[in-house]
């Protein structure tokens, strides 16, 4: 399933090479820094989603987050499901559990080209800090939302 979601245009678009993805998924299966879900909607899977804690890298472009602080990324695999507001609600659902276990604040990094993303982020509660460069010095526009602001 994650094979043929990485495959979709989309996903592709700013995900990246598909082959060189699922290898790293693969890998990240094994780390225990990343938690890795499979998110379903009335039943049917339709995306992904993984937190980690960017602290655990060196160097990490989140890395000045507080302490049990979570990085998450994420896509929707379901072509079908594009557009109709399943991404926010999937980002605020996980942010929501992931403060509910004492993270104080969670980051993301998503392309600055990638306004779904972007606005998906906002209605989920996160708001843009500044741009920067990531860990394979892609360029990124970070993105935050403190467990003490709540959803808007």
């Amino acid at each position: 399933m994650a094979r043929r979601w990485l495959k979709t245009p989309e996903v592709q678009r700013w995900w990246g090479d598909a082959d060189g993805q699922i290898s790293l998924l693969e890998e990240d299966l094994e780390d225990p820094r990343m938690s890795m879900w499979i998110v379903s909607h009335e039943g049917r899977p339709f995306a992904y989603i993984q937190d980690y804690d960017p602290r655990s890298w060196d160097m990490h472009h989140l890395g000045d987050l507080p302490p049990g602080s979570r990085g998450i990324d994420q896509f929707i695999g379901e072509p079908d499901m594009l557009g109709r507001g399943h991404g926010s609600a999937l980002i605020r659902a996980h942010v929501e559990r992931l403060f509910a276990a004492g993270a104080p604040a969670v980051g993301t990094d998503p392309d600055p080209e990638n306004a779904r993303a972007i606005r998906a982020y906002e209605k989920a509660g996160f708001v843009p800090l500044r741009e920067a460069v990531d860990t394979e010095g892609q360029r990124v526009l970070l993105m935050l939302r403190r467990a003490s602001q709540g959803a808007q």
